[in-house]
């Protein structure tokens, strides 16, 4: 091989220094998924907390038959009486980073938008499950049992092995669709109007750099960010708790169909009251246990 040859092999060859910057951005995108991950899980844990109570009475407004209770105060009052007091958004940006350009580190409206879909995707595998098991035993609650009446279900695990034997995987999945059809749009509307409402309350410097935002800034754009994502998927989710809860095998055009027979359009919206009132505290909640989480591991880790 020729002086010229190897010279012109050695050229295109990265040197040292870009090697070192790769393996320093690329060592930086994985902690800071990781971090994400640990942000997000908090937040998620403070969410599960706050609104556990709101999600189960909307599931149960959604699903009850017609009559059995008059409104979401009603819920309430007979759960109370029967039983005592007894849901990967960095990864979706990184996504959207690997096929458009953003701008000094500042995600359009757009971007923000695809993260959140993208965000959802992955997510319907896991979640779609866990929420076919959750309604059936939430709807298994509101029944009056005879003396020594047993259960159908002893928890989740029994909820997922009858359904497999029932059904196979499918069954156990049944819904999927629509979880995706709630999240995908839901997730995009929710990390958009977030993204928006906190970029709007963040105040400046003289200079026009974006101070710290306040814990109840971080708090209000939560909220809102909860009611924009329920609003424009609601019946979305109506259709997905009916298809999750029945006992049949009725499609989701055959649900629908039966909905609107019900109760026209407004059978489509049972427990949006409940759904509000979560919405907010909430996701509210939510954020404010990821910008604590972060804030705690950047003063940790820098």
């Amino acid at each position: 091989m020729s002086s010229s040859s190897t010279s012109s092999i050695t050229d295109k060859l990265p040197s040292a220094k870009e090697l070192e910057q790769d393996v320093v951005v690329a060592a930086k995108k994985s902690v800071s998924s990781l971090r994400d991950f640990a942000a997000g899980g908090v937040g998620g844990i403070f969410a599960v907390v706050v609104g556990h109570p709101f999600d189960l009475v909307k599931v149960r407004m959604q699903t009850a038959e017609k009559g059995v209770y008059t409104g979401a105060m009603d819920v309430v009052r007979k759960t109370v009486a029967r039983e005592g007091l007894v849901r990967g958004y960095g990864v979706g940006k990184q996504l959207v980073e690997s096929f458009s350009e953003v701008k000094d580190g500042q995600y359009s409206v757009g971007q923000v938008s695809a993260a959140g879909f993208f965000s959802a995707i992955p997510m319907t595998i896991i979640t779609a499950p866990f929420e076919r098991v959750k309604i059936i035993l939430q709807i298994q609650g509101q029944k009056q049992l005879a003396p020594g009446e047993k259960p159908k279900y002893s928890g989740g695990m029994d909820v997922v092995r009858q359904l497999y034997k029932q059904g196979g995987i499918k069954s156990v999945y049944r819904g999927s669709v629509m979880t995706l059809a709630r999240d995908g749009p839901g997730s995009a509307a929710y990390f958009a109007t977030y993204e928006t409402i906190k970029r709007r309350l963040t105040p400046k410097d003289v200079s026009g750099k974006p101070q710290k935002l306040s814990l109840p800034a971080v708090m209000a754009a939560g909220g809102a960010a909860g009611v924009a994502m329920w609003i424009p998927v609601f019946p979305v989710d109506t259709i997905k708790s009916r298809l999750q809860s029945a006992d049949g095998n009725a499609g989701i055009s055959a649900t629908i169909k039966q909905l609107y027979a019900k109760g026209g359009l407004k059978a489509f919206f049972p427990g949006m009251g409940p759904a509000m009132a979560r919405a907010i505290p909430a996701n509210a909640a939510t954020f404010l246990g990821v910008e604590l989480a972060h804030s705690a591991m950047n003063k940790t880790f820098g």
